[in-house]
């Protein structure tokens, strides 16, 4: 395999493993084998083993030795971070779009809403988190920010994984949605106080939500970043 190769593979793995613990396909507390990662994708342990590593420096798996490599248990302090990064970038982000909208990027917010309106009636909780993630590089789009999206897609990883334990909470989505047009109805009519004011309460609602899954699942949640796993999760990796 060319150095080339390795790196794509390590890459396709390191996209794989944090998109399913973003979504917990595999939970706070799983374990995680090499060689069963390995055997799944039909490659090599090396690449694996380098995606685990970038994994360890996200914060989003724990190596404890003679006990294996297990997904982390979601950092309230990470995600209180994220979503400070995430709001102030977000927020001052919107204002420069305020001044930029023409009518092809209302459209285009508008079509992202039909889409997440299609999604909450097929409950389609993983098309809806993507969607969301949509509307909100949208609007960085339109306010000419494109090259910090990835910033703020980076900062918010530990964020997301709180969100998308959220949305098949009752009401979420429909409360999502209903938040997603009160900001584009702020920018569609040049309301910084509204559409800025809206952004910000929606980006706040997440704390709320963290309280109600950590009330239900407390096992999933960690103030620190250094915990032992306590339990033995047996998670397939399909």
């Amino acid at each position: 395999m060319s150095r080339h190769q390795g790196g794509s593979a390590r890459e396709a793995v390191l996209r794989t493993l944090r998109r399913r613990i973003v979504r917990s396909e595999l939970p706070p507390g799983s374990p995680i084998a090499e060689k069963e990662v390995s055997a799944e994708l039909g490659i090599s342990r090396t690449p694996v083993r380098e995606a685990l590593m970038l994994l360890r420096e996200e914060g989003l798996v724990q190596v404890f030795p003679q006990l294996g490599t297990f997904v982390t248990r979601i950092s309230l302090e990470r995600v209180r971070q994220s979503q400070f990064i995430r709001e102030a970038l977000e927020c001052a982000s919107l204002g420069e779009a305020l001044g930029r909208a023409g009518a092809q990027d209302h459209r285009e917010v508008a079509a992202v809403l039909d889409e997440q309106r299609a999604a909450i009636r097929a409950l389609d909780y993983d098309a809806f988190f993507e969607l969301d993630d949509a509307f909100h590089r949208r609007l960085m789009k339109v306010a000419g920010r494109d090259d910090v999206w990835p910033e703020v897609s980076s900062a918010k990883t530990h964020l997301d994984r709180a969100r998308r334990l959220s949305l098949p909470l009752p009401n979420v989505l429909s409360r999502l949605y209903e938040e997603h047009a009160a900001i584009a109805h702020g920018l569609a009519v040049g309301d910084a106080t509204l559409s800025i004011g809206s952004l910000r309460t929606h980006l706040r609602a997440v704390f709320a939500d963290v309280d109600e899954i950590r009330s239900a699942r407390p096992e999933f949640f960690t103030e620190g970043a250094g915990d032992r796993p306590t339990r033995s999760v047996t998670t397939a990796l399909l």
